[in-house]
């Protein structure tokens, strides 16, 4: 598997953990798991940019 799609498979596992934290986090009132799966989404947003770029790059 090529490192581009590697990186976009694991930026979009991210972006899933991060929401389902989000959400989780909003349902019970707790905002410090709410924030961390933001930053997990942000994290994912990020790590599949990285994808996009070096598939580019590859070209």
């Amino acid at each position: 598997m090529k490192s581009s799609t590697k990186d976009k498979a694991k930026g979009n596992l991210h972006q899933v953990k991060g929401k389902i934290k989000e959400t989780g986090g909003k349902a019970v009132g707790n905002e410090s798991m709410e924030n961390e799966g933001k930053g997990e989404n942000v994290k994912g947003e990020a790590q599949e940019k990285a994808g996009d770029v070096k598939k580019v790059a590859g070209k």
